[in-house]
């Protein structure tokens, strides 16, 4: 049976995945860079996966594509803008090719038209409650995987909802000290989960929690 996975989500060791004021010139939030500390294991893993190599950051970086046929993410994740679009010119962080290749839905209060883009994906903007969502995407998964891309607010609602089968969390040795934080405030949706790997590489340390 098809699952809802998450993968390669990085929380400093206080449990921060972002910083406040996430933006477009600092998309991770105040004093959180793009491959500084919290995120430097997913740039290198990428680059040695890109080469050919081989290792424990590589393999669960791997595994984070492997089966998946749709993804679900939210509006922060997609673009820094808040509100009504002022244009619908912004198409993503990742240029005229995302890395998806497949459908992605987006979490917004404010919906826009499908954004087809090269490579095959195609971006679609929903307000529909996940449940809903989730049925979608899996009808276009036609018998993948369906993964939650994020960000936090995503993955808590999800979770919430009690609806992801497998969460795949990287711990960097840092701390944030303030932000945006992932398993806050979520009652009883961590309820039924057991680590079912827990693996430690130089840069980081690799927690894999599945349903019981």
């Amino acid at each position: 049976m098809p699952k809802v996975r998450v993968h390669n989500v990085t929380i400093s060791l206080d449990g921060f995945v972002a910083g406040e004021n996430q933006r477009s010139d600092a998309p991770f939030g105040d004093g959180v860079g793009w491959g500084d500390e919290l995120h430097s294991w997913f740039v290198s893993a990428s680059e040695d996966a890109a080469a050919g190599k081989t290792g424990t950051d590589v393999d669960f970086f791997v595994r984070g594509d492997q089966n998946i046929g749709a993804t679900i993410m939210g509006r922060n994740m997609f673009g820094p803008q808040r509100g009504p679009w002022e244009d619908e010119s912004w198409k993503g962080w990742w240029g005229d090719n995302p890395p998806y290749h497949h459908d992605v839905f987006v979490h917004t209060h404010h919906e826009r038209p499908a954004l087809e883009m090269a490579g095959g994906t195609t971006f679609h903007f929903t307000d529909e409650p996940p449940e809903t969502v989730l049925q979608r995407a899996f009808d276009v998964a036609a018998g993948k995987d369906v993964r939650i891309g994020g960000g936090a607010a995503v993955i808590q609602q999800y979770l919430r909802a009690r609806l992801i089968d497998e969460l795949h969390l990287v711990i960097a040795p840092m701390l944030i000290g303030r932000g945006a934080r992932l398993l806050d405030g979520l009652g009883d949706g961590v309820e039924g989960y057991r680590v079912s790997e827990l693996v430690g590489s130089t840069a980081v340390t690799h927690a894999v929690l599945v349903r019981r």
